[in-house]
């Protein structure tokens, strides 16, 4: 039996007596701390603070640096400028997906991707194969560890801590590399995976307690909690964010998840342009929707969904909303069913249940007055 991987934080997980931990892709993670609704709730109304330090890291550097993340992703990375960062994809030649990522700017020749922990290997790999010029690839997913600080309270968590003076001046999407966080130097960026305003916090391995520590006590007066892989998945489910695997993977495409604004046809050449070019010209076949339950019922990941009688699909992501409190889902379906509104069938423990197909994102945070 392969031993679970651990990040730098394990250890402050026994601080918590009602902490869950699972096997994730390899990792043994917590998949919740006091609970997922209650972890949930606080994201959305004070803040939660995640430990995804088993997300991966890779050093882009070189002359040709820029030239080379051109080819291997789907957006325009000569468009970042330094301390911005950008979402993208990284494709196969026939448009299926090797995984989505973010891409940091750190300066014209030295970049950071960050890339999801299932596909750390597979991804590196893939980028190594495609080397060309003066570029030079690292892997340095074991040096860092990854605090993630999210919800409507995270500005206030990071001015109380005194380490960011400025953090409401930090654009989305922009980071600053050497911040100081309870005396550790960190790299913060504005980017989230919940639908919340929120900081991520990039560290070295054996200084991720202090941080951790250091935002949890500065949070207490702000409602902070510690919050596992659970409440992650609802909130970025609510949010209609993709998870690879689910929403994306090697047999779907960006255009087919509806993420195609982050891919930029006007690029001369990237891998998989030809494909999805043919695709956005030919129009997609399958188109990833919201779906609502109708009948009472809920949809969960592979159960088919059906229309006219026949299999057009099915369930990527469902569950029950904790903030919505309705059964929803998203569905990769046959595109000429995508149609807000069309009435659907998802199987349910061998029972066709009615659903409709209803607007994404099902939630979206309202700006502050």
């Amino acid at each position: 039996m392969t031993e679970l991987k651990r990040t730098p934080l394990y250890p402050l997980y026994a601080d918590y007596p009602d902490a869950r931990c699972i096997d994730f892709g390899g990792w043994e993670l917590p998949v919740q701390f006091s609970g997922i609704q209650k972890e949930h709730d606080a994201v959305r109304q004070q803040a939660g603070l995640f430990d995804v330090s088993h997300m991966g890291e890779f050093r882009v550097t070189g002359k040709f640096a820029e030239d080379f993340l051109q080819k291997m992703t789907t957006n325009d990375v000569s468009k970042l400028t330094d301390g911005q960062a950008q979402y993208s994809l990284m494709c196969y030649p026939d448009g299926g997906v090797v995984d989505d990522l973010l891409v940091y700017r750190i300066t014209a020749d030295q970049y950071m991707l960050v890339v999801n922990a299932s596909n750390i290997d597979k991804d590196y790999e893939w980028l190594r194969e495609h080397l060309v010029g003066d570029v030079l690839l690292e892997n340095i997913s074991n040096e860092l560890a990854l605090i993630a600080l999210q919800g409507p309270n995270a500005v206030a968590v990071m001015n109380a801590l005194g380490s960011y003076p400025e953090a409401s001046e930090l654009q989305p999407f922009h980071f600053a590399s050497d911040v100081s966080v309870a005396g550790v130097k960190t790299l913060v960026s504005r980017t989230g995976y919940t639908g919340e305003d929120g900081f991520e916090l990039y560290v070295l391995a054996d200084q991720a307690r202090d941080v951790w520590n250091a935002l949890i006590a500065a949070g207490e007066l702000f409602g902070l909690v510690p919050a596992g892989l659970g409440a992650r998945d609802t909130l970025r489910f609510e949010a209609r964010l993709p998870l690879y695997g689910q929403e994306l993977s090697k047999t779907i495409t960006p255009l087919e998840a509806g993420v195609g604004f982050f891919v930029k046809l006007t690029k001369e050449h990237f891998v998989g342009r030809n494909a999805l070019l043919a695709q956005k010209t030919n129009g997609v076949p399958r188109k990833l929707v919201g779906i609502e339950m109708i009948d009472r019922g809920i949809p969960r990941t592979h159960y088919p969904v059906y229309a006219d009688d026949k299999l057009i699909g099915e369930v990527t992501t469902g569950t029950q909303s904790p903030t919505l409190k309705r059964n929803l889902g998203l569905a990769l379906i046959d595109a000429g069913y995508a149609e807000l509104g069309t009435e659907l069938w998802v199987e349910i423990r061998g029972k066709r249940l009615k659903a409709e197909v209803v607007k994404t994102p099902f939630y979206k945070r309202m700006p502050k007055e």
